[in-house]
């Protein structure tokens, strides 16, 4: 039985929660794509420039349903982390995105994407290929879809390499996951020139599930542990398959319209 979102529940302290959402033992977007589906098939490349290994995503069976998956993708051990760019894209990740997006928007898919980055990787290469320019063709890419998408935050959720692919009907976040402008350490260099006071930083950036629920960012927060105790993660897989299964179901009968005015509503409320 799914324990509701609650903002009742004990939060975690927003340093317990950094160190929780950069977990490298997080389920990764292929691992929650190949648990929740039936049948999932992996699709690779921009068709312009190259396949980036930080996005991660393809086509699936949920419970029947036909779905696109895409999310970002770190791995467990330093050498995936390598492969994955420590789940940081660069522009060709985000037009694979894209890609998949509009693939989906023809066939009439709904969409599901995973989200742990610290953020779209940053160097001259990135800026080269077109990073910002790919982050904005993505969130548009998903705001005019015409069928529903949902978006659930699995870890860390940083800056535009997250938005990029959370322009959606519904965000969702696990409880232990944040979603924040920049990381701790990035606005306590900005705002007091001293990475030391990362801890501070966290306290007021509001980056936790119940400060992002109470703000309305966030829709739903999904529990990671039952009567105190961590489930495992088949388990949590299984919790947020049900809740997809749920919410796609609601969506049922919907016209294209009303999904995309439904989700330009949630965002214009900002």
């Amino acid at each position: 039985m799914l324990e509701s979102h609650s903002k009742k529940r004990p939060s975690l302290h927003p340093s317990e929660v950094v160190k929780a959402a950069r977990d490298t033992q997080r389920l990764t977007t292929s691992e929650l794509a190949n648990y929740i589906c039936d049948d999932f098939y992996e699709l690779h490349g921009d068709r312009a420039y190259g396949d980036d290994a930080a996005i991660y995503g393809g086509v699936g069976r949920l419970d029947g349903r036909p779905v696109t998956i895409i999310g970002t993708e770190k791995g467990h051990t330093t050498k995936e982390n390598v492969e994955r760019n420590f789940g940081s894209p660069h522009a060709e990740g985000y037009r694979k995105a894209i890609r998949l997006v509009e693939q989906a928007d023809k066939f009439k898919r709904p969409v599901i994407s995973f989200i742990n980055t610290s953020g779209a990787f940053c160097d001259m290469e990135a800026e080269d290929r077109g990073v910002g320019e790919a982050i904005a063709r993505s969130m548009q890419a998903l705001g005019r879809l015409s069928a529903p998408n949902i978006s659930v935050l699995i870890g860390e959720g940083g800056s535009g390499g997250a938005l990029a692919l959370a322009v959606t009907n519904r965000v969702w976040i696990l409880e232990d996951a944040m979603y924040s402008i920049l990381s701790p350490e990035g606005f306590a260099t900005i705002l007091w020139k001293d990475v030391n006071r990362a801890n501070e930083a966290a306290e007021l950036m509001k980056f936790t599930a119940k400060d992002l629920y109470e703000l309305g960012v966030v829709d739903e927060i999904i529990p990671v542990r039952q009567r105190g105790e961590a489930i495992t993660k088949e388990h949590l897989a299984d919790n947020i398959k049900t809740m997809l299964i749920k919410e796609l179901e609601d969506w049922d009968g919907k016209s294209a319209e009303a999904i995309r005015l439904a989700r330009e509503a949630r965002f214009r409320q900002f």
